[in-house]
């Protein structure tokens, strides 16, 4: 056999891996270039080669140094930004590249306590155990390696757990305006859902009502289970893009771990806003409503990243806020996080103002993985639950005027007899707690005989 061919081809191959090697060699990489221009916060240095996510430190003349990541590059240029506030830099100053990509400390250590995008402790607990250390962008898992989504999780909420029921590793978005009760919410599910392990991602809220969330929403119960990252508004849109990249990347450590993961991240809004003024920050040209299209890139990346695992492994659940800006929900983001995700919930600004809490519009939600973990049953009675809370609001103008009379329409006569049921059933305080079975027998009541013998109303059979 001939192995001329076949030996020419592995020189081949040596040179080319060695020529790859001197090109991204540490000393290479570590050429220290030159800061030629700060404009709002993206820095322009010159004399440096750095791969995309790759660190640099920044000699200030007052003898400190600041450390920026890279964004971008165009011919002899590179893009930078601060991963705190650039005070302190000018023309000229020393920028050298470090070489590595951010990595992010994770651990059994870190439940219980309150960390920044750095992994800092913000909470005054003492220093973190720190076992290992995860990439801050993971590969992807293959979708054909997934295991289908097959188990109830419960919430912990009547409403979710009965009408808008959850799978393990499933994606959804909690939908809300401001000052609805959306902190409440997550709150409740932090408390209250059956998971091993809780990751809250905070991000971009106000420093305010991070301590809030923490001592009122989420309480020392929920704490002791769960890591939570946060990073208000006043750091950097790098720190807040970090801060979601980070949470998600506590929850896949935790998910290789074999557990059961919730992940509750808000919003999914200020992570895209973040990667919109980076964007537009380099050059991105703008699209629907100022944002570019890599913003729409980094949402998908980022969901994708959480969801089941391979089969008798763990999964990560994932809640995301999105905040409908003036409850418009046809709002750019609202509708990609709606294509990308298993499912949305809805809360109603009305609901809230008649105190009607979860504010949760049961009409204008869903979960696309109910018909895959109810029983046919289960499902008819959600079903059931829909129609007839529809049909009483399609008529309530006429009803509330008298223009409507009994008789008239049997199935209206049936929702404006369980209304009140419906309601109660709805309506949840934000310290009880309500167990998926429970849940599942009330809305099966609610159809029951009452004490006089009277139908209420009829279950209907498979076919109907």
């Amino acid at each position: 056999m001939n192995e001329a061919p076949l030996q020419l081809a592995q020189d081949k191959l040596a040179l080319e891996l060695k020529r790859w090697q001197n090109h991204f060699s540490p000393h290479y990489i570590r050429t220290t270039g030159k800061l030629t221009r700060l404009t709002g916060i993206t820095i322009e240095a010159v004399g440096i080669s750095a791969p995309i996510g790759s660190r640099c430190l920044l000699q200030t003349p007052q003898g400190s140094s600041l450390e920026a990541e890279v964004v971008g590059f165009a011919d002899e240029k590179t893009y930078l930004m601060c991963i705190d506030s650039p005070t302190g830099l000018a023309p000229g100053i020393d920028v050298t590249p470090i070489g590595q990509v951010a990595s992010v400390p994770v651990g059994e250590g870190l439940l219980g306590r309150v960390i920044d995008g750095r992994g800092e402790p913000l909470d005054d607990l003492g220093t973190l155990d720190i076992k290992k250390f995860y990439p801050l962008v993971s590969d992807p898992i293959n979708p054909l390696a997934r295991s289908r989504i097959a188990d109830k999780l419960d919430v912990g909420v009547r409403a979710i757990n009965g009408l808008l029921t959850v799978g393990c590793g499933q994606r959804l978005g909690l939908f809300a305006g401001s000052g609805v009760g959306k902190s409440v919410l997550l709150g409740m599910m932090t408390r209250f859902t059956k998971a091993d392990v809780i990751v809250v991602g905070l991000i971009g809220e106000r420093g305010r009502e991070v301590k809030s969330f923490i001592e009122e929403s989420l309480g020392a119960e929920g704490l002791a289970r769960s890591v939570v990252v946060a990073v208000p508004a006043d750091q950097s849109p790098l720190q807040r893009l970090h801060g979601a990249m980070y949470a998600t990347s506590l929850a896949e450590y935790y998910r290789d771990q074999g557990k059961q993961v919730l992940l509750l991240m808000d919003s999914l809004t200020r992570f895209a806003q973040a990667q919109r003024e980076i964007g537009l920050a380099i050059g991105e040209p703008p699209t629907t409503k100022g944002y570019p299209p890599s913003v729409f890139t980094k949402l998908s990346q980022l969901v994708e990243r959480t969801g089941p695992a391979g089969p008798g492994q763990g999964s990560i659940t994932a809640f995301y806020t999105v905040l409908t800006e003036g409850d418009d929900q046809q709002d750019p983001i609202a509708d990609a996080a709606r294509a990308i995700l298993d499912g949305h919930i809805v809360l109603s600004r009305k609901l809230a103002e008649r105190g009607h809490y979860p504010a949760i519009d049961i009409e204008a939600s869903i979960s696309r993985v109910m018909p895959d973990i109810l029983t046919t049953d289960e499902i008819q009675l959600s079903q059931l639950f829909k129609r007839y809370y529809a049909k009483y609001h399609e008529n309530s103008d006429l009803i509330n005027i008298g223009a409507y009379q009994a008789g008239s329409d049997p199935e209206l006569d049936q929702a404006i007899k369980i209304l009140m049921p419906m309601n109660q059933y709805l309506r949840q305080g934000m310290h009880e707690s309500a167990r998926m079975e429970d849940s599942l027998n009330e809305l099966a009541a609610i159809y029951k005989q009452n004490e006089s013998g009277d139908g209420v109303c009829p279950i209907p059979s498979a076919g109907n």
